[in-house]
């Protein structure tokens, strides 16, 4: 892929700080010969050598275990060496440094698991599932990062493209004998087999996008006017005194933002400056940052004060449109209406008070559907957006291709959307991609990963 790849590399592979113990990872082509400089013998592959670890000068650094894993049964697929040392950031350096001597490139982020890709260890899918267990920030997310990294999205997607591939191969069959009296089309075959295949993929998607959720999590922008109880209800959903509520009208002249989870889902929940108009610069500078974090949220919670009734209406004018928005009716304890959650024409609406907490499980379950979250969703694999793009697109492709089959008959057009389809479902494997793609996941990876 590049003219680097031939290179040894090394890069400490546990996080910066003082620990307990440190590892510094290496591999390439160049590794046996770096062991026999090291350590002037060589080591039992898979097997533990508690050795002393020295500089050039033959100066003792540390003394700690070397684990060599030989090409191709690696991590990399290449010839690995681990060197376990105490944690310090000293030590580590320093034997980072006698590895640089002796030839050594320091890795790039994420170059360790781009090997493995490279040489057919892990799929595109896999590698990028070892970031996302690192990353994961739940149970949840962990043991899906976990089921994506053994395997289970990757061999579901090659379970699409096994039955993909066969479908263009059945169709360019009906190409190319399509001076024959046997039309292969009219049969009907073909058209019940990709409804099937959508089905499937409608199934993939909406686990994927359960794993989408446990990765990136949901963002949820609180806006309204000043006073509406935005700051409140950050603060009861949050559980802790995160922003500073006060009766004085502007008091939160900034972005404040939370992460929590409501039944295992990441939600990103983001307090904001009330819409108004203010001559304070301050407070207009707060104000142009709630409407940048507006226009990147998944969703909007439109807060205004049940008591006023046109409040609402004049800053739901003032959002983006077709921006979701859950407008929310606060201090019903004071208008004296009853909890609840109801359709009407902006939108679902939900009447509660953050005071009191009546309604705020009512907001709970509805932010979980908004997600489309599943609690009680088994087997989630972790995913990205752009697995999701891809699922998308495929499954655009697909229909595209059912319409040209049952309005138009015309299998050289089925043909074309049956192969975007099988191009962007490789994507999610690897089986097609850039060294664009490449390069764009990979660097976003840990150094030492």
């Amino acid at each position: 892929m590049n003219d680097t790849s031939n290179d040894t590399i090394a890069a400490v592979a546990t996080p910066a700080g003082r620990g307990g113990v440190g590892v510094i990872r290496v591999s390439g082509p160049a590794t046996s010969g770096l062991i026999e400089s090291l350590f002037g013998r060589v080591l039992q592959p898979r097997h533990a050598h508690f050795l002393p670890f020295k500089d050039g000068a033959g100066e003792s650094i540390d003394s700690g275990l070397a684990l060599f894993f030989p090409a191709p049964h690696s991590f990399t697929g290449e010839d690995v060496l681990e060197l376990h040392g105490h944690g310090s950031p000293v030590i580590l350096d320093l034997l980072l440094r006698r590895l640089l001597e002796l030839g050594v490139r320091l890795a790039r982020p994420g170059e360790f698991s781009e090997r493995a890709f490279l040489n057919d260890k892990i799929d595109l899918a896999q590698a990028e599932a070892i970031a996302d267990l690192i990353d994961s920030a739940s149970e949840q997310a962990a043991r899906s990062a976990q089921r994506s990294l053994q395997g289970e999205f990757s061999r579901r997607i090659d379970a699409l493209l096994e039955s993909l591939i066969e479908l263009r191969a059945y169709t360019e069959v009906a190409i190319d004998f399509v001076d024959e009296d046997i039309d292969f089309l009219a049969q009907g075959q073909i058209a019940e087999k990709l409804d099937g295949l959508v089905g499937k993929l409608d199934g993939i998607l909406r686990t994927a996008r359960q794993g989408q959720i446990l990765r990136d999590g949901f963002s949820v922008v609180i806006a309204g006017r000043p006073n509406a109880g935005k700051s409140s209800l950050l603060n009861a959903l949050t559980g802790r005194d995160s922003a500073i509520v006060t009766d004085i009208a502007g008091t939160t002249r900034d972005v404040l933002r939370e992460y929590i989870q409501i039944d295992g889902m990441p939600l990103h929940v983001i307090d904001t400056a009330g819409l108004r108009d203010s001559d304070n610069p301050v407070e207009r500078e707060g104000i142009r940052r709630a409407r940048a974090a507006i226009a990147q949220a998944d969703r909007i919670l439109l807060l205004s004060d049940d008591r006023e009734t046109d409040e609402g209406d004049e800053c739901l004018a003032e959002l983006p449109e077709r921006m979701p928005v859950t407008r929310i009716r606060n201090k019903i304890d004071l208008s004296g209406r009853a909890p609840g959650i109801r359709e009407s024409g902006h939108g679902v609406e939900i009447d509660l008070s953050v005071k009191t907490g009546e309604g705020l499980e009512l907001l709970r379950r509805h932010l979980k559907e908004c997600a489309g979250y599943d609690a009680e969703a088994g087997q989630v694999f972790i995913a990205r957006r752009r697995h999701l793009d891809a699922l998308d697109r495929a499954r655009d492709a697909i229909l595209s291709g059912l319409t040209q089959l049952r309005l138009n008959q015309a299998p050289e057009l089925l043909a074309e959307d049956l192969r975007q389809a099988q191009q962007a479902l490789g994507e999610i494997t690897g089986a097609y991609t850039t060294e664009d793609l490449l390069g764009k996941i990979f660097s976003s990876f840990c150094i030492g990963k």
